[in-house]
C-alpha cells in the first residue's frame, strides 16, 4: 500500500514530498515518537489525532483514519532519518518548528519524560535543521 512512498523516502536525494505524501510522512513520524517508549497509549494517539487534524484542517474522524494510515506506515519503514529528510525539505523552518512542538507533545502526553524518547527526539531535531536550543523552546511550548 504504501511501496510508492517508502520508493521515494527510500531513494539517495528524495524528491520534495507533495501534501497528501508529507500528511502521511508526518503522522508516521508521529507514531514513531509515540511507540519510541515501548507504551504507545490512548493519550498518545489522541494527541496525535488532534495534531493532525489541527495541522491540516481535517475532521476527527479523518485525523484519526491518516494516524491509522501512519500506524502502518510506520511499521513498514525501516529508518526515522528518512522521514525526517522528507519532510525537511517539505516544510518550511519556521513550520518545523511547530512540527517539534508537535513531536514533543506526542512524547509528552502520556505525563512521562523517557530516555528513548528523548534520544529520538535529539536526532529528529537535528535531522529536521534545528538545533537544540530550538527544540528545547519547542518542548517548553508543547509543555503550556
Amino acid at each position: 500500500m504504501f511501496e510508492a512512498l517508502l520508493r521515494r523516502l527510500m531513494a539517495p536525494a528524495p524528491d520534495r514530498l507533495q501534501d497528501p505524501d508529507m500528511r502521511l510522512a508526518l503522522a508516521a513520524l508521529l507514531v514513531r515518537v509515540a511507540r519510541a517508549d515501548g507504551d504507545y497509549a490512548t493519550l498518545e494517539k489522541s494527541t496525535i489525532d488532534q495534531t493532525l487534524a489541527t495541522h491540516f484542517s481535517l475532521s476527527p474522524f479523518a485525523a484519526a483514519a491518516l494516524r491509522a494510515e501512519g500506524e502502518a506506515l510506520e511499521t513498514e519503514a525501516p529508518d526515522t532519518v528518512r522521514f525526517t529528510r522528507a519532510l525537511k525539505a517539505a516544510v518550511s523552518l519556521e513550520d518545523r518548528m511547530g512540527l517539534m512542538q508537535a513531536l514533543w507533545q506526542t512524547a509528552l502526553a502520556d505525563g512521562h519524560r523517557d530516555a528513548e524518547e528523548d534520544r529520538l527526539l535529539r536526532l529528529v531535531a537535528n535531522l529536521l535543521g534545528l538545533s537544540d536550543v530550538e527544540s528545547a523552546l519547542a518542548r517548553q511550548k508543547a509543555t503550556r
